[in-house]
């Protein structure tokens, strides 16, 4: 710790990635990434932008690409926000509705960037405690002094909270933001969008990192009432006008218009998803109800950490939280059915079964 820190950097605690190992063999399975490609017509639309205008700036308004998104939600543009990755689209929401000295209140088992945000920009947090089977309690989400944000499906414990628990939310903080992040909402059921055009307090995180297989992109999007909207764009452009570069733009703008690509893809995790269900249960793992592209899994009898180093070792990468509540669960990203396959071999053998 140095004497030129800000008091900001010394009660940061920054977020900790999942492992990025540069390893051709690796089958890595503890990022959450698509393991499909982007859309060939992604990659046509970034190579024609890259032979054009890379020494212009960007749009810093985004409108086509706030549009496209527009039309896929039944929204207009205005109800759109884009940014660089929905962990920028997050910090930017922090800033626009919550309040130091407010408290806040999230999942105690949740995306581990909540209280990473709050710490950094002072505001104060409760930690609701989720229910045994890891579910939602509800009514404890009502009345917050300073807001809501959970995260749904919830991470990493994989299970979605159905539309009208969190409408209830929504409903019963009508002084307060409400954001769901929706990062691997479809694989889920219903998002929360239906819920815009109903209430001016709810915000709705989403990202093209997983089901529009664009995680190198780095492209995120909110939706909402124009107003929460506006604020975004306001503290956005009060830090970068161009957050998004031209070929995120354009190769943003394609996934979107690709409707069929992405519902090939999108269905076939959910496919190889229920298959490794099953798969895992015959291993006498545990596995919670996966809404997401991931599962959350302990095994009977070998503990969560055991099995991860040897997967590790065995050039199997898996997510392993050793946190209280979750210390003997796994995080298992959906990969292909051939990724799927080697990891059932490897635990296979370190189970001896």
């Amino acid at each position: 710790m140095s004497k030129f820190w800000s008091s900001m950097v010394k009660r940061t605690e920054p977020y900790v990635p999942g492992e990025q190992i540069e390893q051709k063999d690796i089958v890595k399975l503890n990022t959450n990434e698509n393991p499909y490609p982007p859309s060939p017509k992604v990659i046509a639309a970034i190579q024609q932008e890259m032979g054009r205008n890379l020494q212009l700036y960007p749009s810093p308004t985004a409108t086509e690409l706030r549009e496209t998104i527009g039309l896929q939600y039944g929204l207009t543009a205005e109800e759109v926000f884009v940014g660089n990755g929905s962990d920028e689209v997050l910090a930017f929401s922090f800033m626009a509705f919550f309040e130091p000295g407010k408290p806040i209140r999230f999942p105690d088992v949740t995306y581990s960037f909540y209280p990473v945000y709050a710490k950094l920009f002072d505001i104060p947090y409760e930690e609701v405690p989720l229910n045994k089977d890891f579910t939602l309690p509800v009514d404890n989400y009502f009345q917050s002094e300073g807001g809501v944000i959970l995260p749904n499906p919830n991470a990493p414990t994989s299970i979605y909270a159905e539309l009208e628990h969190i409408e209830e939310i929504v409903k019963n903080n009508p002084d307060q933001v409400v954001i769901i992040d929706e990062a691997y909402i479809d694989f889920a059921a219903k998002s929360a969008t239906e819920l815009i055009r109903k209430y001016d307090n709810v915000l709705v995180v989403q990202t093209t990192s997983k089901s529009r297989s664009l995680a190198g992109l780095r492209v995120g999007f909110a939706m909402g009432a124009p107003s929460l909207i506006a604020a975004l764009i306001r503290i956005k452009d009060s830090f970068n006008s161009y957050t998004l570069d031209r070929l995120a733009l354009v190769g943003a703008k394609a996934a979107f218009e690709d409707a069929d690509y992405f519902e090939e893809t999108t269905q076939k995790i959910i496919a190889t998803r229920e298959k490794m269900n099953e798969t895992l249960q015959q291993l006498n793992f545990n596995v919670l109800p996966s809404q997401a592209n991931f599962v959350f899994t302990s095994h009977q009898t070998v503990p969560a950490e055991f099995l991860y180093n040897k997967l590790k070792k065995e050039g199997v990468l898996v997510r392993y939280f050793n946190k209280p509540g979750i210390d003997n669960y796994l995080r298992i990203t959906v990969g292909t059915d051939e990724q799927m396959e080697r990891l059932v071999e490897k635990l296979t053998d370190i189970l001896n079964l």
